[in-house]
This record gives C-alpha cells, sequence and structure tokens, in this order.
C-alpha cells in the first residue's frame, strides 16, 4: 500500500505570518524555560529532602531522556495531522508537570514531574520548529536557534529572582509557568494550520530517527559542536549552581541562575547577530569560541575568580549561540516540506542525548571525583569535540569550494 498526500479540508483562517511566527516563538520560550526553571531550586531541593550532586543530575537527565521519547515516538507526527492539534497536546501535558512540581513534596513527584515536562517538550519542540519554518522560512532558522537558548537563560534568571526575592519560593515560578501557558494555549488554538494531513500517521509513531539522504552529511559535520554546546548546557544547568557556589561563596538562587544566563544570553545575542553570516562561516566561528570561553571558565573555576569564571561563561555562550545556528542553518535546509518535522526531532534527539547523558555521568563522577576535578575533565573534552567540529567544517566548506570551482571550469 502506497503512501499518498491526503489532502485536508482548506485550513481555518487564523492567526498567520509575523505574529504567528511570534507566538510560535513565544511559545517555545516558554517550553525551554520552564525546563529551566527547577536549575536554581535544585539547592532548595537538597537541603529540604537531602539530594546528593549526583541526584540533581538524575532529576536534570530524566526530563532530557522523556523529551527524546517523545522526539522519537511523535516527533513526525505533526507532519500528518497537521502542527495546531500535535502543539495543543504538549502545551496540555505541559501545564500538568507544572502542577506536578507546584505540588511536589519529594524527590519522587519531582522526578515524574521532570519525566512529564520532558514528555511534553519533545512533543512541542519538533511541531514548533516546523511551524515556524512553515510560516518563516527564511526567519525559521534563527528564530528555532535563538528561542530555546533564550528560553534557558530567562527561565534560571527569572525563576532565580522568584526564588530569592519573591514570597512561596518553591511555588511561585511554576503558578506563573501555568498562566503563561495557558494564555498560550489560546493563541496557538487560533492558528491556521499550516501542514496538511497525510497519511501515515500512525506508522510514524514507530520510533525512528530520519535524516534525509541529502542532508547526512552535513548532520554528520555539524554533530560535534552540536554535542559540545548541548553537553556544556547540560552541565551548567545540572551542576552549575553547585559550581557556581563554590566560586563566588554565595547560596543566593540568583547566582546559580546568573551563570546559566550568561551562557544562554550570550548565545541568544550571537544567533541574533550572526544571523546573516553563513552558516559554514558561522560554524567556524562558533567552534574556537567555544573552546576559549571553556578555557576562560575553567580558569575561573580553578583559580576561584569571579570575573573570569562569569566571562568564561560569557564567551562559551557566544560560541553556543554560533556553533547551535550553525549547525542548525547547515542541517534544515536541507529538509523537504514534509521532512521537516523528522529532521528536526533527529537534530533534537542528537541534542538531547548531548544535553543529558554527559552531565547524568559528571554527577555520578561528581560524588566520587569531586566537583572541581569532573569540570576540568569535562571542559577538556568539549574542547576536543569543538576542534573535531572545526575540522570537519573547514573539510566541508574545502569540498563546496572545489565542487564549485570544478563546475564553473
Amino acid at each position: 500500500m502506497t503512501t499518498t498526500a491526503v489532502r485536508s479540508a482548506p485550513p481555518r483562517r487564523g492567526v498567520a505570518g509575523a505574529s504567528a511566527a511570534a507566538l510560535l516563538a513565544a511559545t517555545l520560550v516558554t517550553f525551554l524555560g520552564a525546563s529551566a526553571a527547577p536549575t536554581p531550586l535544585y539547592a532548595l531541593y537538597q537541603e529540604a529532602w537531602g539530594m546528593a550532586p549526583s541526584t540533581t543530575t538524575v532529576v536534570f537527565g530524566v526530563y532530557a531522556l522523556g523529551l527524546l521519547a517523545a522526539l522519537l515516538v511523535v516527533g513526525r507526527l505533526s507532519d500528518h495531522i497537521g502542527r495546531r492539534p500535535v502543539l495543543l497536546g504538549a502545551i496540555a501535558l505541559e501545564a500538568v508537570s507544572v502542577a506536578v512540581f507546584l505540588a511536589a513534596g519529594d524527590l519522587t513527584a519531582l522526578i515524574a514531574a521532570r519525566v512529564l515536562q520532558g514528555l511534553a517538550t519533545g512533543a512541542a519542540t519538533a511541531a514548533i520548529g516546523a511551524a515556524i519554518l512553515d510560516v518563516a522560512p527564511t526567519l525559521g532558522p534563527i528564530i528555532t536557534g535563538a528561542a530555546p537558548v533564550a528560553g534557558m537563560g530567562l527561565g534560571a534568571l527569572g525563576s532565580g529572582a522568584l526564588v530569592q526575592f519573591a514570597p512561596a519560593p518553591m511555588r511561585l515560578v511554576y503558578a506563573v509557568l501555568i498562566v503563561l501557558l495557558v494564555a498560550e494555549a489560546v493563541g496557538v488554538a487560533r492558528l491556521a494550520e499550516t501542514a496538511e494531513r497525510r497519511a501515515g500517521a500512525v506508522a510514524s509513531l514507530r520510533p525512528t530517527v530520519s535524516v534525509p539522504p541529502q542532508a547526512r552529511r552535513a548532520m554528520l559535520v555539524a554533530a560535534p559542536i552540536d554535542i559540545a554546546v548541548w553537553a556544556l548546557g547540560g552541565f551548567l544547568m545540572s551542576l552549575g549552581p553547585a559550581l557556581t557556589t563554590q566560586v563566588t561563596g554565595s547560596h543566593a538562587p540568583l547566582a546559580g541562575g546568573a551563570t546559566v544566563f550568561a551562557l544562554t544570553g550570550a548565545g541568544a545575542l550571537a544567533i541574533v547577530g550572526l544571523r546573516t553570516v553563513p552558516a559554514v562561516r558561522v560554524m567556524l566561528i562558533g567552534a574556537p569560541t567555544l573552546a576559549a570561553g571553556i578555557v576562560i571558565l575553567l580558569a575561573g573555576a580553578q583559580f576561584g575568580s569571579v570575573v573570569l569564571f562569569f566571562a568564561g561563561a560569557v564567551v562559551s555562550g557566544v560560541g553556543w549561540g554560533a556553533g547551535f545556528q550553525g549547525a542548525l542553518r547547515t542541517v534544515m535546509p536541507l529538509a523537504g516540506p514534509n521532512e521537516r518535522a523528522g529532521l528536526m526531532s533527529a537534530f533534537y534527539v542528537l541534542s538531547y542525548l548531548a544535553l543529558c547523558l554527559p552531565a547524568i555521568a559528571a554527577g555520578i563522577a561528581t560524588d566520587r571525583f569531586g566537583l572541581t576535578a569532573v569540570t576540568d575533565a569535562y571542559g577538556v573534552a568539549l574542547i576536543v569535540l569543538a576542534a573535531l567540529a572545526m575540522a570537519g567544517t573547514l573539510a566541508m566548506s574545502r569540498a563546496r569550494t572545489a565542487t564549485a570551482a570544478g563546475r564553473a571550469d
């Protein structure tokens, strides 16, 4: 039986164009902001429930594993049933997860909330990314690159501020998130559908990673820098508060959130600032900048220098933003309209494996070897990945130049 496109009724009229892209970007920011919101709270959870550093990374890791499961199962679903129904379902599940956070009183509830949150975010990211590319093909890769990075930074910093200065430090941030999610659900319900219904929705639920043949080489070249930037993000979002306390001597929740914000805020600015630079050149900027930033950050951690530590986070953030954007812009334009959600899922599968698995390993190692030693080893591994990314990108650039010269001859 062949799979053919099945045209649905014409999409109903609704929010479209620039307004739709803005709403989708804001929703993506909220999802990723919610994922980082618990980061400044980990110290409070550790104190209240006696959690070890390794437990913190496990709590962080189960979120990413839930996200990966959702990407593998429903990552291509919006290519078949439409973007809007998948996104509305994801928002509903995210609201449930935030409600569990709000009521959490022990580690079990916290883990359950993180698993649900991962499933919701995984379902949302591929659908939102594909929808943004539908309504804004030119700016889509920029938005899908900047919004997650900005969301994580704003989520960590905003949560830290609420935890430190507002009442109900373990509850208020989750109440704010529920309000945002409800408002965005109303907006998404009014969106004009951008994807035609196609047969094969049930078959699309079979776990798979879908990289179109024409995108495989670019994906291979982009992989090292993508792994490096997300592994750094996972480390700072799980063990960052403990490392910040060690360097600064401050136990303030805002300090831990500030470290994540320094990384992701600089990353978001780099994505916007480099949006008109060719993708390969952006990756060539990102890899060495990431490596340099990690060296500075490690020096700050080693010598207890607050200035070096935060400067390293900012420089690393520039490398993160450039590396992630360059990778995304190198890979995603190679997908056809009905391949976008599948390729976006594959890209995020790689990203979130890099986000969770190294961080979990680092947390377990920290219990045995100490945070400083693990930070140094982790940083060296990321520098090696950045060097591999630089070499691969240079090779791809030279190959393209040679191909272009051959055609000209």
